[in-house]
């Protein structure tokens, strides 16, 4: 179906530019997307490097069995293919926490790594599993209970009650998960793509895929004797943590407000945290932090490589469609529909180009926030949009291209059913609350 897109795609917009007199436009299009996205593949290198270091570190310490024996039932029920004590789990609850907490930097190596995993338990390389496919539907749904990059922006814009989107964000992710999910399950079982299905792994195949229950060093009965004191001196310093986030919510509880702290600490102590824990368990438990960090992040710099040629296909597409005046083509005919139903005009560029691209929407989001206002109802409703959909094909190209996955089978049709439905609950919840 990305083969049917892709094509569809550049030449309808390669026929518009020439009926709209924008050639030369789409000609540096093409040249300006091909460009950024090599650029921002590099931009992606360090980030990918140090947090797939991190995933490294926890699963050298033993950390992502933890992870997964204490959520693993709720992930068995969405996962039966998938072993409890597999690496998948962990990385997959991981991306979904990270993404439901806003923060997009940390879940995409997540996500990648849980790509990965997955990939080890696929009998036919170079095809999507079932697996794959629901992690994906669920990860582009962008189940969401702390929007703070919208929060912050709206902040920064003037709003009045930046948080007020919460509840709209929390509504609508949580109808395009559900559709996601379902959509996923359901069109897995039609004999189109339950044919292409990869067979299951034999269960000695399976097994070769598992660490074992336990770190190499982490029982070691001739550790040395100062590391019996490694967990006093975590307590000890997540005594000092806390100590200082108490402290700094003391300094601005006036200033902030209750709504305002949580999206600061959301934004700038989650991160912090998150890679103390990760580094301090690996301590405790006698895993080498800084080599097997450094070993995850050579593998990291791979994958940023490996994604390159998937990242130019879409973001030329992308360029060149909005290079012809495509979307303004779409904007142009559908708006009176949309208009009907709840949707704005001006809203429905943010809504076409948000599973295209996550730069172009964020732009033309902060755009219409600025003319209309954040807290006006079209404020509102693009900052829904933005919290509670995701850049569908942006994450397709990455995340199977991490793994050389061609044969995308039905993840396309649930993933956009899963934004269509973000949508369509945006609408109807703006317009219950703010409309």
């Amino acid at each position: 179906m990305l083969n049917a897109i892709f094509l569809f795609v550049v030449l309808f917009s390669i026929l518009l530019a020439a009926a709209t007199g924008r050639m030369d436009q789409l000609n540096q299009a093409v040249f300006d997307q091909a460009k950024a996205a090599v650029t921002l593949a590099i931009n992606l290198v360090g980030v990918m490097a140090f947090f797939l270091g991190l995933m490294k570190v926890a699963e050298d310490a033993g950390l992502l069995r933890v992870i997964a024996r204490v959520v693993g039932p709720v992930m068995r029920l969405l996962f039966p293919g998938v072993p409890a004590n597999h690496p998948a789990m962990s990385a997959m609850i991981l991306n979904i926490a990270a993404n439901m907490l806003g923060l997009a930097n940390a879940a995409t190596p997540f996500g990648i790594k849980a790509i990965e995993e997955l990939n080890t338990l696929n009998s036919r390389k170079g095809t999507a599993t079932n697996a794959m496919v629901l992690f994906l539907a669920i990860n582009t749904a962008g189940l969401a209970i702390l929007p703070s990059g919208v929060a912050a922006l709206r902040a920064s814009l003037g709003s009045q009650n930046p948080w007020g989107i919460w509840l709209s964000t929390l509504f609508a992710s949580g109808c395009a998960t559900i559709v996601g999910i379902t959509a996923a399950t359901l069109l897995s079982r039609l004999p189109v793509y339950s044919r292409s299905d990869p067979p299951s792994l034999s269960e000695e195949e399976i097994a070769e895929t598992l660490e074992p229950d336990d770190a190499p060093d982490a029982d070691a009965p001739d550790r040395p004797a100062a590391s019996r004191w490694r967990p006093v001196l975590v307590l000890l310093f997540w005594v000092a943590f806390v100590g200082f986030l108490v402290r700094y919510v003391w300094l601005h509880w006036e200033g902030s407000g209750v709504l305002g702290l949580v999206q600061t600490v959301t934004a700038n102590w989650t991160v912090p945290a998150l890679v103390s824990a990760i580094l301090l368990f690996g301590w405790v438990r006698g895993a080498k932090v800084y080599d097997s960090l450094v070993s995850g992040a050579k593998d990291g710099f791979q994958v940023a490589l490996r994604i390159i040629p998937y990242l130019v296909a879409i973001l030329v597409m992308v360029g060149m469609l909005r290079a012809a005046g495509g979307i303004d083509l779409l904007v142009r005919y559908l708006g009176v529909a949309t208009a009907a139903v709840g949707m704005p005009a001006e809203a429905l560029p943010m809504a076409l180009l948000r599973p295209f691209s996550g730069s172009g929407a964020y732009g033309v989001m902060a755009a219409i926030m600025e003319q209309h206002g954040p807290d006006s109802f079209i404020g509102y409703m693009v900052s829904t949009f933005q919290g509670s959909t995701e850049t569908t094909f942006y994450v397709l190209a990455v995340y199977f291209g991490a793994v050389g996955v061609r044969r995308t089978r039905h993840a396309l049709p649930s993933c956009l059913l899963a934004d269509l439905a973000g949508i369509i609950a945006a609408v109807a919840i703006v317009n219950l609350l703010f409309g």
